[in-house]
């Protein structure tokens, strides 16, 4: 079932998606050559917990172990952070978090360069950035769900890059994944036509090779099937009447290290 939100329960969305983003904006400054996956968990959950009513939306989901996914270069999504896993300069570093908060949940996600990268890898991060502006600008009331995935794919596509089939968006809002599902591909004039009060994750899943990906042997990384690189960006989006609401919205894509 499709549940529409009201314009208080947008607003305390956007109260859980203002955690978000601090925890995005965190992880972009620290996630520096030599940190570890695991320290970068423990500061997000440390920083969401002591925000009064606030709480890990991922932690103990399904089984998830930790606060944070931390997915490094040609894992796509639902990387385990560990304290064995430090970050090299020229990685890049997929941050996936959720918040609970009054009830209600937000979603985000941000792709973060470590140190200096190759400029086809920054060329990844900067198209799978603008594919998530490009599915935002298009979640509008009377907008088909095909239209906004294939919106998403033709920007992805018409730069040389593949669309994981298999891992979409989401709705959310009052639990962390709800209908309707919300693919980075489509075709227009087919799907769920939007309407006002519809929150939704969008969040393209761009691979530099082919599209394929398979699920590691702990049950939860999933990587690129030929070992190229991934990035991953998301936002909780309200549909409104007077054009779509970005809920978590990060304040500054700054580089890892940079103030």
């Amino acid at each position: 079932m499709i549940r529409l939100k009201s314009p208080a329960q947008i607003e305390a969305i956007a109260e859980a998606g203002a955690i978000v983003a601090e925890v995005l904006e965190m992880a972009t400054e620290q996630a520096i050559p030599g940190r570890s996956t695991g320290e970068l968990n423990e500061m997000a959950e440390a920083m969401i917990r002591d925000r009064p009513g606030a709480t890990p939306a991922f932690k103990g989901l399904y089984g998830f172990p930790a606060t944070l996914c931390t997915s490094v270069n040609e894992e796509v999504v639902h990387g385990i952070p560990s304290s064995r896993r430090r970050l090299e300069a020229g990685d890049i570093l997929s941050v996936d978090v959720g918040v609970k908060q009054g009830g209600l949940f937000a979603d985000a996600a941000v792709t973060i360069p470590v140190g200096e990268v190759a400029p086809a890898t920054e060329r990844l991060l900067d198209v799978t950035r603008s594919a998530l502006e490009v599915g935002v600008d298009a979640a509008r009331p009377g907008t088909q769900l095909g239209d906004l995935g294939c919106a998403i794919q033709t920007h992805i596509e018409a730069a040389g890059f593949s669309v994981i089939r298999e891992l979409v968006g989401h709705g959310v809002g009052e639990a962390p994944h709800e209908e309707p599902q919300v693919p980075n591909y489509g075709v227009r004039g087919h799907g769920f036509r939007l309407k006002a009060g519809l929150v939704i994750a969008i969040e393209p899943m761009v691979n530099a090779g082919r599209p394929e990906i398979r699920t590691l042997d702990d049950e939860w990384t999933v990587v690129t099937a030929d070992g190229r690189l991934s990035a991953h960006f998301e936002h909780t989006v309200a549909v409104t009447a007077e054009g779509p609401q970005v809920l978590t919205r990060v304040a500054s894509p700054a580089r890892a290290g940079e103030s």
